[in-house]
């Protein structure tokens, strides 16, 4: 993993299209690299969370080229590499596994981390989630606890929303507008040789929770249609 996080920290240093074309031959022995990773990550996923078996790496990675059209930073390349695993790929608005590689921290965030949950869910899926808390909101806060992830507020309402009753323990979690926990890592997690197998079982403790969350969006999928 040495050449992915320095290629990386570089490319967080130099980022332009000139630099990035004289480094393409590593970039393309980097992203190989990256995906052997990714394509075993799903492997070791799958022997606890058959949901995800099969998925191809086009389900579950992203292109390095930045959407610069609405954005104020004109960086043209993302300067880290992740991956997102889950139940019928990227797009199917599941929670899933997402592993984040930033060895210098980047512009939304601070190094490398894991995470687990359901990123931008919409509003008839959220509101499910939001009833989920509201009945099994004890549940989800042990789940929570025992997978020594913590809860990311970044995205969090001020107050709880109209319509929902909370006791004083999960009126965070009605607060939320995603569920998602995260773990952060440093830099010398991926020079462990076993870093794959390690991270897939931080990942196992994550199950639980978003078994939950994914019930959740099961019935507002089912309720939808």
């Amino acid at each position: 993993m040495r050449e992915v996080l320095d290629f990386l920290s570089e490319l967080h240093d130099n980022n332009t299209r000139e630099w990035f074309e004289r480094n393409k031959p590593r970039y393309r022995e980097v992203l190989a690299k990256h995906n052997a990773n990714v394509e075993r990550l799903v492997e070791l996923i799958a022997k606890f969370d058959p949901t995800v078996e099969g998925l191809r790496l086009s389900d579950c990675t992203y292109r390095i080229y930045r959407d610069v059209r609405f954005s104020k930073d004109k960086s043209p390349y993302k300067d880290f590499m992740s991956a997102f695993i889950v139940r019928g790929g990227k797009r199917s608005g599941y929670g899933g596994y997402y592993l984040h590689i930033s060895p210098k921290g980047h512009t939304w965030g601070e190094g490398s981390f894991l995470a687990a949950g359901n990123v931008c869910p919409e509003r008839h899926v959220l509101r499910s989630m939001r009833e989920e808390i509201e009945d099994n909101g004890a549940q989800m806060l042990r789940n929570i606890e025992r997978s020594g992830f913590s809860l990311d507020t970044t995205n969090a309402l001020r107050r709880t929303p109209a319509g929902f009753n909370s006791t004083p323990e999960t009126e965070h979690l009605l607060r939320q507008r995603e569920l998602i926990i995260s773990y952060p890592l440093t830099n010398a997690w991926f020079e462990q040789e076993d870093w794959l197998e390690r991270t897939a079982e931080l990942f196992r403790a994550c199950k639980p929770f978003l078994d939950q969350v994914n019930r959740a969006i099961e019935y507002a999928y089912e309720e939808y249609v």
